[in-house]
């Protein structure tokens, strides 16, 4: 499978060159990076510390996407949802992790998933989608009596707030108690608040150092607590997801799925 990765020399294009190089059955096929950037031009391959590869990072996604199966994207909603509707007019597998995309730009993913196989998650990883699927099973099994708060923490140069697997578990959480996360989301506190709310899902947002990403799913009831932990040490579990689910999409209809659909979770 030829792959293009958006956001080439960046810190998760760098980690996603690598492993798609290693991959049986996937090759670096192109790579992508705005106007302006030092970067275009340079070898994919240097750029990722494996060596040279003969491909270039390139600004020009039209001419990228007619010759590739799918592009691997953990940019910025803006880039991502141009990348989407050319995805959509070449018919090819768009891997999405790119966090941050509000109601508006998911309407579009949606309608480029017409022509396009799309495969969006918050969180690449495998330990993370098991999480999720966890974490709605708890939701389900207990009752209000249980306040559900989810704590994460990234590093410094992170831009979104609360982070996609942080919004992807309280999603996990709305689902198995049945509620809307949208309606029923407390995002911060400060001065005096009042007692919690029955029924709230509960965000708290820690940004600092190098952290790659931790995630605690905290079930808080009366005189006892249950806890669901990630955290991941390394950025290859995206990269490693990301490319098994472009590889996955491959032969499938157009649509928009999950890693859930890719793990088989559903």
């Amino acid at each position: 499978m030829k792959l293009a990765i958006a956001g080439a020399a960046g810190r998760m294009g760098r980690v996603l060159t690598r492993i798609v190089q290693d991959t049986p059955g996937a090759e670096i096929a192109g790579g992508l990076e705005s106007e302006g950037s030092p970067n275009l031009g340079a070898d994919m391959g240097v750029l990722a510390g494996i060596g040279p590869i003969g491909v270039a990072v390139t600004s020009d996604p039209l001419t990228l996407l007619t010759r590739v199966d799918g592009i691997i994207d953990f940019t910025v909603p803006a880039a991502t949802l141009a990348l989407v509707e050319l995805s959509a007019q070449a018919r090819i597998v768009h891997v999405i992790g790119t966090t941050g995309i509000d109601a508006t730009g998911e309407a579009r993913i949606k309608a480029a998933a017409r022509h396009a196989r799309i495969v969006k998650s918050g969180n690449m990883s495998l330990g993370v989608n098991l999480l999720a699927a966890m974490v709605k099973r708890v939701a389900a099994a207990l009752g209000e009596d249980f306040d559900i708060e989810i704590a994460e923490m990234h590093h410094r140069h992170k831009i979104d707030a609360p982070s996609g697997t942080a919004l992807l578990l309280g999603k996990a959480a709305a689902e198995g108690r049945g509620i809307t996360l949208d309606q029923r989301s407390v995002r911060s506190r400060d001065g005096h608040t009042g007692a919690r709310p029955v029924g709230d899902i509960g965000f708290a947002t820690l940004r600092g150092g190098s952290v790659v990403g931790d995630h605690t799913v905290m079930f808080a009831g009366p005189s006892e607590r249950i806890e669901l932990s990630h955290r991941a040490e390394s950025r290859d579990i995206f990269a490693r997801g990301a490319v098994r689910a472009a590889l996955w999409a491959m032969d499938k209809k157009p649509g928009l799925y999950s890693m859930n659909d890719v793990l088989g979770l559903e």
